[in-house]
């Protein structure tokens, strides 16, 4: 059985990106017939709110995007909050711990900086693994001062799959990425590893999301090889860009739904959206159940999309 799911930051109104990678996600899952999962990933405290919460799944319910398991609707696999599975991360956190996968790192921002080398073509720093290296004698000492974040000592070797719109994708986790964080100096555990170990034990089986997270695919594949637990298919949609070229972004209130709402209806705004990715010709009023026959991932374009109006 293919199960999917849409898992927003509730750190604000979701802008019209938020609401195509979940429409996507949507369509999937439900042209095959399949179970569709809504998770808040709600890891920031100083960010997300439960009222922000709240009103993510009222706009998906005004969209007409349903789900069958998780936020407010519960089932077998919750807490379906990241901010109340802390517990369940700290288990997978010690799993790796125990297999000598895990060592503190007390770098400060300067000292990443200075010891890591940009990524190819991204400009993403990799962390050198200056605090693997360190000697016993000075990590007491920075223990001292300094509390760590933790990092995973990545394997040298390649990690591959194929992505349902992107195609073939090959990272080297020592090159491309090095030894990344799960747990914050704050002892909040860090997106990589959450995202990882929900995927994993509640039973997804494809992941839908935008193409900027495409980069993060094979260390959470690592992760999930480590830990154990079954990877699914991972499929990455294009980004939206306004007429500038800049991403979409809560922070700018870029497009968002307090806006869409008052300028356009819900089938229209999908009707839109549809066109936006590739499924439509033109923009015509259409709800997402009426979307599900006319939904297909060779029609979806590959590359951002550009929003000059809505």
């Amino acid at each position: 059985m293919v199960k999917g799911r849409f898992a927003p930051s509730p750190s604000g109104r979701m802008h019209l990106g938020n609401l195509c990678s979940g429409l996507l996600a949507w369509l999937s899952v439900r042209s095959q017939g399949g179970t569709m999962l809504l998770r808040m990933e709600d890891l920031d405290p100083d960010r997300c709110k439960e009222e922000y919460a709240v009103q993510v799944a009222r706009d998906l319910e005004w969209l007409g995007l349903d789900w069958d398991e998780g936020y407010g609707a519960g089932g077998p696999n919750g807490p379906y909050r990241q901010s109340e599975r802390s517990d369940i991360y700290a288990a997978a956190f010690e799993t790796l711990r125990g297999a000598g996968l895990v060592y503190p790192c007390y770098c400060t921002r300067a000292e990443r900086l200075a010891v890591s080398a940009p990524h190819p073509g991204e400009g993403e720093a990799v962390y050198g693994g200056l605090c693997r290296r360190r000697a016993p004698e000075e990590l007491a000492e920075l223990a001292a001062t300094r509390r760590p974040a933790w990092r995973v000592a990545v394997s040298d070797r390649e990690i591959s799959f194929v992505d349902g719109l992107q195609g073939p994708v090959r990272e080297n986790l020592v090159q491309d990425c090095g030894d990344f964080i799960i747990r914050r100096s704050d002892g909040v555990y860090a997106y990589q590893l959450a995202v990882t170990v929900d995927d994993g034990l509640m039973g997804v089986t494809e992941v839908v999301r935008g193409r900027d997270l495409l980069a993060s695919t094979p260390r959470q594949l690592w992760l999930l090889e480590e830990l154990g637990l079954s990877a699914p298919a991972y499929t990455h949609v294009p980004l939206l860009l306004s007429s500038d070229g800049r991403r979409l972004s809560k922070r700018d209130g870029d497009l968002d739904l307090s806006v869409l709402r008052e300028k356009k209806s819900n089938r229209e705004l999908t009707g839109f959206l549809a066109c936006l990715c590739g499924l439509l010709p033109s923009p015509e009023p259409l709800s997402p159940t009426e979307l599900i026959p006319l939904f297909s991932w060779q029609k979806v374009k590959r590359e951002s999309l550009f929003v000059t109006s809505c």
